[in-house]
Order: structure tokens, then sequence, then C-alpha cells
């Protein structure tokens, strides 16, 4: 370890500013392209930043934008662990580490150190989205028009790609595992069962599925009878849908449009499902989306609500810089409470809820392993950078789930008759 200097009358090298915001005591190896270091020089993890541009990053955006940026862009990298999957640095640094902010004399010294030419805001990496106030030209705030960019930036990265992530299933959320030990296809096959039998569904009957993805949930209906649209804002997932019915020969019972799902103009669903929808929706837009999916219910009709939510009503409802900027633009997230409380608010009654935030950092965890198993073909794919904003979006969410700072909630509710008739057995009709 460096020996700490006065940062107020010395020069500092990197691995002593390191120093001067943490408690001095580091869990990993900090090495750096000054020549500096710090750290026990056996950890199993560490950090190596290679390039004046990622001190820039890191300097002029605080906390994980600028990480990211450095990160992303190969500036910084990840020593003991696989550029993929991460999960284990981010555990150690997130338990251990604990930057704090400088004195106002401290902070002279770092920026004395530095030098202004450090310190100059410079370009992002090519993966990162404009800043929320840069978005105007998309329209408003969860408008039509900046939905579908937020879409399409996400989603619309390359079928391939997430095949090589997701696996066979072709599912981008929460599995169910059965057990810990279940592969990923299992845990998503018994996702859908799970859907499909809170909703009771039955051969004949009619779902709409809203955020379809690449239309696992579709194709999972229609195999079993029922008649099933689904709706998506991105062209590639619409596409590749369109392909899997065809060739699976259920295109009389299912198809996939490229659609807001506000522009399904039938009604009369026996059933709905949302998963993975809400988050991308706006929390102000909340009375409006479940009006909407109530009109589209007949009496006695159902909706499973699938989503990512905070432990908390307070919290504050917007992502942090790194998810806004590299993963889901103008995503939101509120507690199961207001979920729940906003159902009931257009009239349809809760029936059931539960969380199943373990199950995503499973789920997680799988998806990084697929993707450090198939990581030079992704790489060739996407380029080097979008595959690292992966691994690290989804290890850094895996420890989310893991510690809580998230959850994954499902809510079951339904359209009453005009007496208060649910039609719903008097327990629970599905395993779990």
């Amino acid at each position: 370890m460096t020996t700490m200097k006065d940062a107020r009358t010395d020069k500092l090298n990197l691995a002593e500013i390191l120093e001067v915001l943490s408690d001095g005591t580091l869990p990993i190896r900090f090495t750096a392209y000054d020549g500096s270091a710090t750290g026990p020089k056996d950890a199993p993890y560490g950090l190596h930043l290679n390039s004046r541009r990622g001190t820039t990053y890191l300097a002029t955006a605080p906390g994980d934008l600028g990480l990211a940026r450095a990160y992303v862009s190969g500036d910084l990298e990840a020593r003991g662990v696989h550029p993929g999957d991460p999960y284990e640095l981010l555990k150690v640094m997130g338990d251990d580490i604990h930057l704090r902010r400088p004195s106002a004399r401290a902070l002279a010294g770092i920026t004395r150190s530095l030098g202004w030419d450090l310190l100059r805001p410079i370009a992002p990496p090519p993966q990162e989205h404009l800043p929320r106030w840069r978005r105007v030209a998309e329209g408003l705030r969860h408008s039509r028009t900046r939905d579908a960019e937020a879409i399409h930036h996400h989603y619309d990265v390359s079928n391939t790609f997430y095949e090589y992530v997701l696996g066979p299933s072709m599912t981008y959320t929460c599995a169910v595992y059965p057990d810990t030990g279940a592969s990923l296809e299992v845990a998503q096959e018994n996702k859908y069962r799970l859907v499909f039998d809170k909703l009771g569904l039955q051969p004949g009957d009619r779902l709409l599925d809203i955020g379809c993805g690449w239309g696992s949930m579709v194709r999972y209906a229609a195999r079993r009878g029922v008649k099933v649209i689904g709706a998506t804002l991105s062209k590639e997932q619409a596409e590749w849908a369109q392909n899997a019915i065809a060739e699976e020969g259920l295109s009389d019972l299912a198809e996939v449009r490229f659609s807001d799902y506000r522009d399904v103009p039938e009604t009369g669903f026996d059933a709905i499902s949302s998963i993975g929808l809400t988050e991308h929706i706006g929390v102000h837009n909340y009375p409006a989306y479940f009006s909407q999916l109530k009109e589209k219910l007949r009496e006695g009709g159902r909706l499973l609500n699938h989503c990512i939510t905070r432990p908390s009503n307070k919290s504050n409802v917007k992502a942090g810089g790194f998810i806004d900027r590299y993963v889901f633009p103008d995503g939101e997230l509120t507690g199961s409470g207001r979920i729940i409380s906003e159902i009931q608010n257009v009239g349809l009654e809760v029936r059931h809820e539960e969380n199943l935030r373990e199950h995503y950092a499973l789920t997680l965890r799988d998806w990084c392993a697929n993707l450090v198993e198939n990581w030079d073909a992704a790489v060739e794919e996407v380029g080097d950078g979008t595959a690292r904003v992966w691994g690290l979006y989804m290890a850094g969410s895996r420890l989310g789930f893991e510690r809580n700072t998230v959850q994954l909630h499902q809510v079951l509710a339904v359209k009453l008759g005009p007496k208060g008739e649910a039609h719903v057995p008097l327990r629970p009709w599905w395993n779990g």
C-alpha cells in the first residue's frame, strides 16, 4: 500500500487519491498507468486504470456513471473476473469499499494533483444514451415516440446477441425456479406455466400479452389452445416472434404485432399478461395504463402484472445514472404497494401478489453464465463495449436482487361483474 500523504500540500498519485476517498483499507488490488498501486498484492480481485481518459471519466462523473464509462470504454479493467460476469468483484466492492466525501482541503489537493486537463469533460462511450434533459427531441417523457426510442435503445441490440445471453427460451424476464439447481430453461418454462395457471386459461380463451418480447408467453399459451395477440415496440422482436410462431405451426392461434399496446383495438379478452412492461411506462401513467387494461378485459377476466419494483413506496422512482444512460432510458420503478393501489384505484380487484426477487437473482446468474460461455461470439456480434455493458448490468442487478435493493412482484387481479362476481375459486388454484 502506498504511504498516505497530506492531500493539502503534496501532489498525490492515483492510488493515493483512492486512499483519500476511501477509508484507506481496500479489499482489492488497485493499479494505475502512473505506476501507483494500493490494496493487498494477493487480493483475488482488482482494478487496473490504464489510461488518462479513464481518469477523466471517473473524475467528471462520480458514482456509478463514471465507473461505467471507464469500464465500458475499456479504460478500467477488472482483474480476477470475466467481463461477462464481474459479480464477485462487484460484491466485494459493495461490501467493503466505502467512499467518503473529502474535505474541502483534500478535494483541492486532489484537483491540483489531477490537473485541469483531466477534469475537463469528454465525450462518453458510444453505448451511452443521451441524458434525460437532452431527450426532448424524442418527445416528452413517456410519450409514444420517446417510449419507442427507449425500447429501441435496449431491445434492438441484436436478436443474435440476445440468443447468446438468454438461451433457447428467448425470455428476457425473471424465471421461476422450482429449486436452486434447476436449469434456466426449466425455470423459464415454469414461469410461463405459473402465469398461465394464475390466469386460469383454457383452450379457446383469448389472451393479450403486452410487451411480449420475442413471444415466448404467446407461443406457450398458443400451444395449449389459447388464442393470443402479443404486442411489442421492438420491430426486431416482432419479426423474430412471428417467424417462431410460423415455424411452430401456431399462426392460426397466435400473432405478435409491432405495436404499442394502446393501439390494439380488440377487447373482451379473457386474460391479459404484462410481463416486464410496467417498468417502461412511467409511474404517472399507471392510472391510464391500468384503466386501459381493464377496458380490454371481459367481466371476470384476469390481469397478471409482473414487474421489477423498489422495496419501498417512498423511493425515488428514477433509475441511477448507469441504468438510465446505458440500459433502460426513462425507466422508472416504484414499490409493489403503489402498483397494487393503482390497480385497485381503477376498479380491478387484487386477488394475489408475491415477491420473486431471489428468482431474478438466479435468472441473472444464469444469463451471465451464458454471456461468459458465448463471450467471443457476443463481442463479435455487438462489440466489446456493448458486451461489457451487459455483463456489468446483469451482475450488478443480480447483487441488487440479492441485497433487496430491487424486487420482482407478480400481482394477479380480476375485473369484477356488476354485483362483485370474481369468478375465481375460493383458494389459490395453481402450484407455486
